[in-house]
């Protein structure tokens, strides 16, 4: 532990001083779920409009549609909301992103809509933890910075995205556009109720396997059929077949199907992967062609194979065991003990890993339950973890190295 400097100090008041909780619950009682575009456009007028007060080049990017396999077997674009970019410094030595994400799982007809003060010092409400705390702490760290000595040496880009929780498929583009020429990046989703962060991460596919067999009367010609939902349910089956303690299969849906009196010719089976390494990501990949090509022979089946691995896995490299050390580091030095585990769960932070960037992807404030109607957010871990990333980026400016 080492004391903390007058510089210091005052950068920690100042973050610790901004209006977090009352962003917080402004931001969370507009609903913005990934296809609310009405919500998501509503949330982004208001991130620009507090983001604002920062320097530097502030947009409201258009989102790119994205493929998406629908219920017939059609392949329609999905319209996302807009992407906020603020550029700060571009010139400046030292350079970092940062990241969030204004959508939430939750959708305009969900019914967990409101907000909720509780006595043990939460607040339970849709998005609270993920992420729109988050947000206001990383804001609220930077209004810090910019008053800060060092504010100078350091530039960084702000990138907060419509569509995280869906996969940041139309946004991935962007996050790895705006990871280029930075030497950490830190991204804001909520960290565990007792503080701990997200270490390793393993990486996620998603698929929709398309199978189109042939409809015929169940009870007259049923064998001049070809049944996509028994071909859908064996491929499921099989792909099962590849777990390992190092890759999850999670065959999801199946939709599909008709009257009882009909073969059913067309069937869309939906299927998750969690590979745990690269290594993991090719086997899988040729584990699926394997099963699908069988599949379609044994069953006299047409299918077609629709997404891909859009998050690669995670590992703690040197890179980014040095940042988390430097975190570990402002965190003691605050009176926090940081400490961090691996986990199942995906985030932007794979993205920019791939990028070649050190992230620490838990920098947002202490919360749990999320993606739930249970989700919390600790109201006191606002200012603690504003200090941490006002401090964190600080001390990155400084040494103008991890």
């Amino acid at each position: 532990m080492t004391t903390l400097t007058s510089a210091e100090r005052h950068l920690i008041d100042i973050a610790a001083d901004q209006p977090m909780l009352a962003q917080v619950e402004r931001w969370a009682a507009i609903n913005s779920g990934t296809r609310n575009l009405g919500g998501l456009a509503a949330v982004a007028i208001e991130l620009a409009d507090a983001f604002s007060v920062l320097p530097g080049e502030l947009t409201l990017v258009e989102a790119t549609p994205v493929e998406a396999v629908t219920n017939d077997g059609s392949i329609a674009l999905l319209d996302h909301g807009k992407h906020l970019h603020l550029r700060v410094r571009p010139e400046a030595p030292v350079r970092i992103l940062l990241t969030g994400h204004m959508d939430t799982v939750f959708p305009v007809d969900h019914p967990f809509q409101t907000l909720e003060h509780r006595p043990d010092g939460t607040i339970n409400g849709p998005g609270v933890a993920d992420m729109k705390s988050g947000l206001a702490l990383m804001l609220a760290a930077l209004i810090a910075l910019e008053g800060s000595p060092v504010a100078a040496r350091i530039g960084y880009d702000v990138l907060i995205n419509s569509d995280e929780e869906t996969g940041s498929l139309s946004s991935a583009p962007l996050i790895a556009e705006a990871a280029q020429g930075k030497i950490a990046a830190l991204t804001y989703e909520p960290a565990l109720p007792d503080g701990t962060l997200a270490g390793a991460r393993g990486g996620t596919g998603n698929f929709s396997i398309i199978v189109r067999g042939r409809s015929a009367h169940a009870g007259r010609n049923p064998d001049d059929g070809r049944n996509a939902l028994v071909a859908a349910a064996d491929i499921a089956l099989q792909l099962t077949m590849a777990r390992s303690p190092t890759l999850s299969v999670n065959p999801a849906r199946i939709d599909g199907g008709g009257p009882n009196n009909v073969v059913p010719d067309l069937a869309i089976l939906r299927v998750n992967f969690r590979p745990a390494s690269q290594d993991e990501i090719t086997r899988a990949r040729a584990h699926i062609g394997a099963v699908v090509a069988a599949a379609a022979e044994r069953h006299d089946v047409n299918i077609t194979v629709h997404g891909g691995f859009n998050r690669p896995p995670k590992p703690i490299d040197p890179g980014a065991a040095k940042l988390f050390a430097l975190v570990k580091e402002a965190g003691s030095d605050l009176g926090l003990d940081i400490a961090w585990r691996a986990t199942g769960g995906v985030c932007d932070g794979n993205n920019i890993a791939a990028c070649g960037v050190p992230v620490v992807d838990t920098m947002g404030a202490r919360g749990g339950a999320i993606h739930s109607a249970d989700e919390f957010l600790l109201v006191d871990s606002l200012a603690e973890r504003a200090a941490l990333s006002a401090l964190t980026i600080m001390r990155i400016a400084e040494r103008g190295h991890l």
